[in-house]
C-alpha cells in the first residue's frame, strides 16, 4: 500500500499544468477535451437517426463533460472545475446588459433573474444537493459591481479618493468575513482517542484485603463490575440520547446541534445551511455570518448612494430609483442604473435576512429550532411570522445576545458514543 501510494504521489508531482489523472485512472490532457467521445458519438447518431437512447448514455456522457473540464493548473496538474459555477459568470452579465437597453427590458430581465434564481434553488433544495452556484454568483455579483464601479461610475461622478477607498475597503472586508464564516461551523466529530483508547481499572473487592497477593485485584470479578457498570451507564445515555442520535454521522449530538443533510454532517447549535456561503450556520460561526451580513450591506447602501448620485444627480436617493428622467439615453448610464436596481434587490433580501437573525438571536432560538416548533405548533409566532418564541432557551434580551457573543469561544470537546461509555467509567474511576 506504501509503495503504490508512494507511486501515485511521484505521477502526480510529475503532471504538467495542462495534464490531469481522469476518473478512469488514465493520464490525460486538457487539448484532448474532444478526443476519444464514443458516448456523445453514440448519442448523437441515436439522435439523428430517431433512436431511442441508451439509458446509461446520456450519464455516461455528462459524468465524461464534468471530468473534462478543467483549468490548468501549477500544482498537481489541470484541476476540475463545477459546472454550477459557470451559469452565473454567463447569465449575470448577460442579463444586466440586455437589462440596460431599455426600460422594459430592464423589468423584463430583473424579474427574470431572481425568478431563474429561486427556480434553481427549490429544483436543487428539493433534492438535498450540493451546489456551488449561489456562492459563485455571490462572488461574481460583488467582483462585477466593483469591477463597474470601477470603470463606469468613477468616471462619471465627481469622486475624490475617499469614496472608492471605502468601497474598496469594505468589499475587502466582505470578503474576509466570508472567509472566515466559511470555516469549521461546529461540526461535531467523533473523539477518537476515547474510542481506541485502553483503560486500566481499579476497583477495591469487598470480600478480599487489599493487601493479600500483593494489592491484586480478581480479573473476573473487576470484569464483572465493570460489563455490568456499562450496561447500565448505557442504558441510562440510550434512554436520555435516544433523540439526539444521529444514525448517519454515528455521534450523539450535544443539545441544539443538528444534523445538516446538504452537508452530510451534525453541527453544533445548527441555524440553518446557507446557500450563499455553501456552508452550515452554527456555534463557530454564527457571529461572523452576521458580520458578513452587516459589512455586505455597508458597502452595498454606500456603493448604491454612490451610484445614484452619479446617474441622477438633480434627485433625491430615496427617489432616484423610481424616477430619474434621461438615464435610458445613455448606454453607461443606463448600465448603472441597472447594476443599482440589482444591488439594491439583493440587499433587500439581505437585509430581511439580518432582521430575522438579530430577532432570533434577541429570543435565542435557532432558525432550525423555530421552524420545528412552528411545525408542531410549540411556538408563538407573531409579526407575520418574524418572531418565534419558543420559551425554551430565553433568558430575556441582554442575557441571550450576551449568551451570543460568547459563544463558539470555548466550544465542547466531542460527544463519545454509547459504545464509549466503557473508557469514560475507566477515566472516571482513575480519577477518583
Amino acid at each position: 500500500m506504501k509503495k503504490r501510494g508512494k507511486k501515485h504521489l511521484e505521477e502526480e508531482e510529475t503532471l504538467c499544468c495542462c495534464e490531469y489523472v481522469n476518473r478512469l485512472g488514465e493520464r490525460s490532457h486538457v487539448a484532448a477535451c474532444c478526443c476519444d467521445c464514443e458516448d456523445l458519438d453514440d448519442a448523437c447518431d441515436r439522435f439523428l437517426k430517431r433512436e431511442s437512447q441508451k439509458p446509461e448514455s446520456l450519464s455516461h456522457v455528462a459524468a465524461v463533460f464534468t471530468d473534462r473540464i478543467r483549468v490548468p493548473w501549477l500544482w498537481g496538474g489541470a484541476r476540475r472545475v463545477e459546472l454550477s459555477v459557470i451559469p452565473p459568470l454567463i447569465l449575470l452579465p448577460v442579463l444586466l446588459h440586455i437589462a440596460a437597453l431599455h426600460f422594459l427590458l430592464g423589468v423584463v430581465s430583473l424579474i427574470a433573474l431572481p425568478g431563474l434564481v429561486l427556480w434553481y434553488y427549490y429544483s436543487t433544495h428539493r433534492k438535498k444537493g450540493r451546489t456551488l452556484f449561489f456562492l459563485s454568483l455571490a462572488l461574481f455579483s460583488i467582483g462585477y459591481m466593483y469591477f463597474l464601479f470601477l470603470t463606469e461610475v468613477l468616471p462619471r461622478g465627481d469622486f475624490g479618493l475617499i469614496q472608492p477607498a471605502v468601497v474598496t475597503l469594505g468589499v475587502i472586508l466582505t470578503l474576509a468575513a466570508l472567509f472566515h464564516t466559511k470555516r469549521d461551523p461546529g461540526i461535531v466529530r467523533l473523539n477518537l482517542e476515547d474510542v481506541h483508547s485502553t483503560v486500566t481499572y481499579h476497583s477495591p473487592l469487598a470480600e478480599r484485603d487489599s493487601a493479600v497477593n500483593g494489592g491484586k485485584h480478581d480479573v473476573t470479578m473487576t470484569v464483572a463490575n465493570r460489563a455490568e457498570t456499562a450496561k447500565q451507564g448505557e442504558a441510562d445515555l440510550q434512554e436520555s440520547g435516544h433523540r439526539n442520535w444521529c444514525p448517519v454521522c454515528k455521534v450523539v449530538r450535544p443539545p441544539r446541534a443538528g444534523h445538516c443533510r446538504i452537508c452530510g454532517v451534525c453541527v453544533r447549535r445548527l441555524d440553518h445551511h446557507c446557500v450563499w456561503i455553501n456552508s452550515c450556520v452554527g456555534l463557530a460561526n454564527h457571529r461572523s455570518f452576521l458580520l458578513l451580513l452587516l459589512l455586505f450591506l455597508s458597502t452595498s447602501l454606500y456603493g448604491i448612494g454612490l451610484v445614484l448620485r452619479s446617474v441622477c444627480p438633480d434627485q433625491l436617493l430615496l427617489t432616484a430609483l423610481l424616477y430619474c428622467p434621461g438615464v435610458y439615453d445613455q448606454y453607461s448610464a443606463a448600465l448603472c442604473f441597472t447594476c443599482a436596481w440589482y444591488s439594491s434587490m439583493v440587499s433587500c433580501g439581505l437585509l430581511h435576512l439580518l432582521l430575522v437573525q438579530i430577532i432570533n438571536v434577541s429570543f435565542n432560538v435557532t432558525e432550525r429550532e423555530a421552524r420545528l416548533a412552528l411545525r408542531e405548533k410549540t411556538a408563538r409566532s407573531s409579526y407575520w411570522g418574524l418572531v418565534v418564541d419558543t420559551g425554551v432557551y430565553s433568558r430575556g434580551f441582554r442575557e441571550n445576545w450576551a449568551e451570543f457573543m460568547s459563544m463558539g469561544e470555548k466550544l465542547n470537546p466531542p460527544t463519545p458514543l454509547p459504545t464509549d461509555l466503557v473508557a469514560l467509567l475507566g477515566d472516571g474511576q482513575k480519577r477518583d
